[in-house]
């Protein structure tokens, strides 16, 4: 039987992009077929470096092709996909001078509480500061922030459409919690979450920043990758509590970032939680979880030790309010994150002049991830 181009192109429109929500054939992504008797053969093209729907679209293809053509059509195993390779239109993050990623190695550590009063107090300071709540399942900063009503409006920049950040104590944030109703749970799977990251990245407006904070998930996931493969990261923090449950986790997230493939510098450790001292006692320190865990860390692995933050009942207030500790300048708190954000200004400098410029990483193969073998 001799088959036509115009037939299988007909065939393909069945198979649909499972995110784009068009056909392939809409979507410009099928080349060069080829027709020599019952082979059939064509290219699968797909828009930017990568795609997790690459086999799953490559099977639909062939579905389509059997059952519109017969299953006398010779198909599998003929089809080669390829990623475009073509110039961008406008370099990620163009605009920004420092990206810091905030990471902590388990959840509950308060690290989105020192992201917020870090962004907060580096405006304080002076500096153009602009905040990416990147933890997808767990969107906290609209409520710390006290903008859990605001919707941002998008913009045409350049003829693309451009997410204007909202703005709040001088710090321009953006959050998937701005997309989603509050009450609800966010049921997604890897590729969906990731994509969700980079249209945060890649649309929001954010113009001139001399800081890029972006809060992490706890622990180290397909998140940290989609980061680190989408811009150049300046260095890390990793925020933890002083216990040894919390600090067993810091070493994995240390061995990520420094990791071969990954090469991020780690900017060093905020040991969170620290003490505990009632307002009635500003003098006393009682050590809940531990003395000193972080601080031993940062001596071992050779890494600053940023600061230590107390437990204090307004931190938990402030937060819940919108009224982030560090607007406070002359409160016990204020002064802390004040210093914090001085380090953090102090070692980012000192790293941009040791270090070369971070690369976006390329990972090329699954070698990044060690295969785990079962003891036996």
């Amino acid at each position: 039987m001799k088959y036509t181009g115009s037939q299988v192109l007909e065939a393909l429109k069945e198979v649909m992009h499972p995110e784009k929500n068009a056909d392939l054939v809409s979507l410009n992504m099928i080349e060069n077929i080829k027709i020599e008797g019952e082979k059939i053969s064509f290219e699968l093209i797909f828009p930017g470096a990568n795609d997790p729907f690459v086999n799953s679209l490559k099977k639909a293809c062939v579905q389509a092709i059997q059952k519109n053509l017969g299953d006398s059509v010779q198909i599998e195993g003929n089809i080669e996909h390829k990623f475009a390779v073509t110039k961008k239109e406008r370099e990620v993050l163009p605009g920004v001078e420092n990206i810091i990623a905030i990471a902590s190695g388990k959840g509950g550590v308060g690290k989105s509480t020192i992201a917020v009063n870090t962004a907060v107090a580096l405006a304080k300071l002076g500096y153009r500061v602009g905040l990416i709540d990147a933890d997808i399942y767990g969107p906290s900063m609209p409520k710390m922030l006290g903008v859990e009503s605001e919707r941002p409006v998008v913009t045409k920049v350049d003829g693309t459409d451009m997410i204007i950040p909202v703005e709040k104590y001088g710090v321009k944030m953006l959050s998937i919690g701005f997309f989603i109703n509050p009450d609800d749970a966010l049921v997604w799977r890897g590729p969906m979450a990731t994509n969700a990251l980079k249209q945060l990245i890649n649309q929001g407006d954010w113009g001139e920043l001399d800081y890029m904070l972006i809060d992490l998930p706890p622990g180290t996931s397909d998140i940290h990758l989609t980061m680190v493969q989408e811009v150049p990261v300046t260095g890390a923090i990793i925020v933890s509590t002083p216990q040894d449950v919390a600090l067993a986790d810091v070493i994995k997230g240390i061995s990520m970032f420094k990791g071969e493939g990954i090469n991020v510098p780690v900017l060093g450790l905020i040991e969170n939680m620290a003490w505990f001292t009632p307002e009635e006692l500003p003098d006393n320190k009682y050590y809940i979880f531990g003395k000193g865990g972080c601080e031993a860390l940062a001596k071992k692995y050779k890494l600053p030790l940023l600061q230590q933050i107390p437990i204090i009942q307004s931190i938990r207030e402030d937060g819940d309010n919108g009224t982030p500790s560090a607007m406070d300048e002359v409160s016990s708190l204020g002064l802390v994150f004040n210093e914090l954000s001085r380090n953090v200004v102090a070692e980012v400098a000192r790293r941009n002049e040791e270090i070369s410029p971070t690369k976006r990483v390329e990972i090329k193969n699954s070698s990044l991830f060690k295969e785990y073998k079962p003891n036996k």
